[in-house]
């Protein structure tokens, strides 16, 4: 259990609504943290009416972390969810993490802070019951409580808002006790979300519809090709339609600013622009020649074991292959927005984002005010996967209020979000392996690949390592003992981000596709080789025998049907997904997903369900179409007409198996993608005897 000490809590009086406030330290990365990991970032309060307030860091995009933090509250200080009211807060230093920034992603969102939230709600509880037995004149041991009460030995009972400016006077417990997990109510249990409701009523709001007195709406007309720049534009015919309120230039192009959305998109149709070119205009021809001479000529050790080169020269038989992954967009379904006010020598942003603090830096530094002037509003978040934690779509909002005066909401189109993304990186891998018998003996793996580190966190780059380029490949599990893994990174004039699960999502499909190959190499069941070369691994092999089982690997299917299978952990938590495919008339089709994970101990299992179905939904996307073209250095997608999801039909049967586990806990937002790609890959090995070695996967 983590261990607070007293300053881990500032305690403040009845002076705030006259009631007790816990404000709590949330811990980086779990226990393993010492004191000076900690940094305050979420606020806890018990009013005198009985309300209890939850002051939430974390942003809300549909992954249910509100309701798992909620939760994990309620069952420590002992009351009713539906109770316990929630309140996004601003951008503040006070809830910062260690890492210094408000944020939300890496799957952080419960695994974080589930000890720190605990603990204090369980100090809360027991200041609570301390204040009850001294007006009692009892020992706080005679004490319990009961469902927001604190209950005495003879009968007594007192609500805990009769009870909190007295609890706010009270020495905070250093170690309180905490609640048997046999007395809770919802941590391990299915729980409904607590947003379920104001998202189907409509009430709740997400960046799109923030509204304001005067609010003005925007469009910008962006440079086609990246790295373009804007070098002149005609408006005269634009500035004659009814409702256009300005047009000028910004940083990201020219904007267009009107009354309405509609207004400023007619106009936006007769703004004539002239664009400079930019200095790197690639195709995908010169992309694919660009990776491959990267791999010739450079690259920078990411992981070194043994020796791969003797083993490779010594090896019985040796095994060479090349995968490629494409670029891909996020295609959140709320499009890029936000909503910008200049006033009073103030800037106010109300943003669906992911990095609170990038944009509050953000916009600071483009205006030139102290940081302390500027102020974000989280929104609800209509998805995220990465793509919300850039600052781009919330600069241009900043920029077009100061020209015009006046607030003024940014809305992408569909189209706007497509082309201007910040794409998952392409990449280039080359792999070679040393087989003795039917055991691998060597692992040559070499990655060229942009790297978003070096926009995004350039002191994470050590040595020519982006580690987002080489995650779950420089981790690799499996039993080898020559392993060699090298980075090249390469500069392609596209613009790229964090996606859903990062480098993971590509880099677990070339790693067991290539453990399938290996496997078909050795003459061995991949399940079985598999296991063999995971010995030792409990948890790898916990989700990889619970998956198979409940797949009914190894059990005969009916003609025309193959199953495949793989594994990968990421985030603290480890998935296995196996993947049945059948022959259509057409094309195979995707019939059944069995996923099983082990994500430690979990608040909500059905939002752990939850989660691993909309991951291999997004990943099947991504696995079947995820492609974004490019020529003469621009992106070639349109709407999603020429950027396809997966549709309800041909959506698979999913069932998610949960590891019962007292492991730390994981996250649960990403993991579920990366084994989807490579499962159904291998299936479709198996089908068909064809090995498809680039993404998207050929249904033919």
């Amino acid at each position: 259990m983590l261990a607070l000490s007293r300053r881990a809590f500032l305690v403040g009086g009845a002076s705030i609504a006259g009631g007790l406030c816990l404000a709590l330290r949330l811990p980086l990365a779990g226990a393993a943290q010492n004191a000076t990991a900690f940094a305050p970032n979420a606020f806890v309060r018990v009013d005198t009416d009985g309300a209890v307030t939850l002051t939430l860091h974390k942003s809300e995009m549909g992954q249910g972390a509100h309701t798992g933090l909620a939760a994990i509250l309620a069952d420590e200080l002992d009351v009713d969810l539906a109770a316990v009211r929630l309140v996004m807060t601003d951008e503040d230093p006070a809830y910062y993490l260690a890492m210094g920034a408000m944020g939300t992603g890496g799957s952080t969102s419960i695994r974080y802070s589930w000890d720190a939230l605990a603990q204090a709600g369980a100090a809360a509880r027991a200041m609570l019951i301390a204040a009850a037995a001294r007006t009692w004149q009892v020992e706080p041991a005679a004490c319990r409580t009961a469902v927001g009460k604190v209950l005495g030995p003879a009968g007594q009972s007192l609500g805990y808002g009769e009870l909190a400016t007295l609890a706010a006077s009270l020495p905070v417990p250093e170690n309180p006790p905490r609640r048997s997990p046999a007395d809770y109510r919802y941590i391990g249990k299915p729980t409904p979300r607590v947003d379920n409701l104001p998202k189907v009523t409509g009430q709740a709001r997400f960046g799109i519809d923030v509204s304001l007195p005067g609010l003005l709406t925007a469009v910008v007309l962006r440079a086609p090709q990246f790295g373009g720049a804007l070098d002149s534009f005609d408006a005269k015919a634009a500035e004659r339609l009814p409702g256009v309120r300005a047009i000028v230039a910004i940083d990201a192009g020219v904007g267009v600013v009107a009354d309405g959305y509609w207004q400023a998109r007619r106009a936006a149709q007769k703004v004539t622009v002239r664009w400079r070119p930019a200095a790197l205009a690639l195709d995908d021809a010169g992309i694919a020649k660009a990776l491959a001479a990267a791999l010739d000529t450079q690259g920078s050790p990411a992981r070194r074991a043994g020796d791969v080169a003797a083993a490779l020269e010594s090896a019985g038989k040796t095994l060479e292959a090349s995968y490629r992954l494409p670029f891909l967009a996020h295609a959140c379904m709320e499009p890029m927005n936000a909503t910008a006010h200049l006033h009073d020598g103030r800037c106010e942003i109300w943003a669906p984002t992911q990095g609170q603090t990038r944009a509050r830096d953000a916009a600071a530094a483009l205006l030139g005010i102290p940081r302390e002037r500027v102020t974000v509003h989280t929104t609800y978040l209509g998805g995220g996967f990465g793509r919300r934690f850039e600052v781009d779509f919330v600069l241009e909002a900043v920029a077009l209020s100061r020209a015009v005066d006046a607030p003024v909401k940014v809305v992408w189109s569909r189209e706007d979000d497509l082309a201007h993304d910040f794409y998952r990186p392409a990449a280039l891998h080359r792999l070679r392996a040393a087989l003795a018998g039917n055991t691998p003996t060597a692992w040559q793996h070499r990655i060229a690949s942009p790297s978003i580190q070096r926009r995004l966190a350039p002191d994470t780059v050590k040595r020519g390592v982006d580690h987002t380029v080489v995650e779950g490949v420089s981790e690799l599990p499996y039993a080898i003992p020559n392993v060699a893994v090298d980075c090249a990174l390469v500069e392609l004039g596209v613009p790229v981000g964090y996606w859903r699960s990062v480098g993971n999502s590509g880099n677990a499909f070339v790693v067991e596709s290539f453990v399938d190959e290996l496997a078909h190499a050795a003459g061995e069941d991949p399940v079985v080789f598999r296991r063999r070369l995971l010995a030792g691994q409990a948890r790898h092999l916990g989700v990889l025998e619970l998956a198979a089982e409940r797949a009914g690997w190894g059990q005969p299917l009916p003609q025309g049907r193959a199953r495949g299978i793989a594994v990968h952990t990421s985030f603290g938590s480890y998935v296995a997904q196996v993947v049945e495919v059948e022959r259509g008339q057409r094309a195979p089709r995707v019939r059944r997903v069995v996923c099983a994970i082990d994500c430690g101990r979990h608040v909500n299992p059905d939002q752990v369900a939850a989660q691993m179905e909309s991951g291999i939904v997004d990943a099947l996307t991504a696995a079947l179409y995820g492609e974004v073209p490019i020529a003469d250095g621009a992106a070639r997608t349109g709407n999603f007409d020429s950027y396809p999801l997966l549709r309800l039909d041909g959506t698979p049967q999913i069932e998610v198996h949960i590891v019962p586990s007292d492991a730390p806990p994981g996250g649960c937002g990403e993991p579920g993608v990366p084994p989807l790609a490579p499962a159904l890959a291998n299936a479709l090995f198996a089908l068909t005897g064809e090995r498809q070695r680039s993404l998207p996967l050929r249904l033919v």
